[in-house]
């Protein structure tokens, strides 16, 4: 009888899911869905000190008032470990400067041997399925190698292709007065809000669907290319904008002469809004898509994205594809 309740009790116990890269930019957003859907949540971050930026002391403050266990450490071995034992669910968000340090985290999962799912990572294109520019070729290849030494380890994964940030490039793209448009601006590409991002990983985390699977986040009203999405911004700010073309020899030649790691932007600007990689391939009947997967979550359309910002308009976008 024992047995059959501690069964029952582990069935409705909410997975314990530990976060890298909490405090970055898509990584607070899984920490808040997390806690959102019930979770007991960890995050793993640097330890604190004079140097932190302020904005990331208030973040941990906050994950702290809502019962977050933040774990303070540095990326090695026996502090990955000691916290990993603590936890059924790794998902990483660490920025691509430190893609490569998941190795440490792998090795760790393989020695602790609890871990019910690894998501590493990705958040991106699906790295599988594109062959973009080499400057994000190489870019993509380092998280190419990440997935096949999961596969390798035989560590139970999910792999997500989240595709754009919705809100990062929503605001990168539509500039006041002046929108640089990349190639002609008819090239779909899909932007999810990062709040629905954030939940829908927590959800394929925790789903037995999607066990050793990819899963694809490309719901039908986030399908949009650059000129659809400048005359929905100008039919709803009531304002017309100029728009610059940016041809794409002028990108694919920026690619080639700028030095890195400046060419990687330009190549991923080719690959999403020029080459259309982000719908080259067709969801096939084999291919887990989120939001077919979870039909009654009401996810964030670019339409209502958009009212978002009429009511909190976009700052000018960071320099970071420049």
């Amino acid at each position: 009888m024992l047995s059959i309740c501690n069964l029952a009790m582990e069935g409705i116990r909410k997975s314990r899911i530990l976060i890298f890269g909490g405090t970055g930019y898509i990584g607070k957003y899984m920490v808040k869905a997390s806690v959102t859907l019930g979770h007991p949540t960890f995050v793993y971050t640097r330890p604190l000190d004079a140097q932190t930026p302020s904005s990331k002391a208030q973040l941990c403050k906050e994950f702290n008032s809502m019962g977050v266990t933040l774990v303070h450490g540095e990326l090695e071995h026996d502090q990955i470990l000691a916290v990993i034992k603590q936890v059924d669910i790794v998902i990483c968000s660490l920025p691509y400067p430190q893609v490569m340090e998941q190795l440490k985290i792998i090795d760790a999962i393989k020695v602790a041997g609890n871990i019910k799912r690894f998501l590493p990572s990705d958040f991106g294109v699906e790295e599988d399925r594109v062959n973009p520019l080499p400057p994000f070729q190489a870019f993509l290849d380092k998280k190419r190698k990440i997935r096949r030494e999961i596969e390798a380890a035989g560590i139970p994964y999910t792999f997500v292709s989240a595709n754009c940030f919705g809100a990062y490039f929503v605001n990168y793209l539509l500039r006041p007065y002046e929108i640089t448009v990349y190639g002609n601006g008819d090239t779909k590409a899909v932007l999810n809000y990062e709040e629905d991002i954030a939940m829908y990983t927590i959800k394929v985390a925790n789903d037995p669907r999607t066990y050793n699977r990819v899963v694809i986040y490309r719901p039908s009203k986030n399908i949009i290319s650059q000129n659809e999405l400048i005359a929905l911004w100008e039919q709803k700010s009531g304002q017309n904008f100029r728009k610059d073309f940016v041809a794409e020899e002028e990108i694919v030649n920026l690619s080639q002469t700028l030095p890195p790691p400046h060419n990687i932007p330009v190549s991923i600007l080719h690959s999403v809004f020029v080459r259309g990689d982000l719908v080259r391939f067709e969801i096939g009947e084999d291919d887990l898509e989120a939001s077919q997967l979870y039909p009654d979550y009401n996810y964030t359309s670019i339409d209502e994205l958009l009212d978002i910002f009429l009511v909190d308009p976009p700052a000018p976008a960071s320099a970071a594809f420049e």
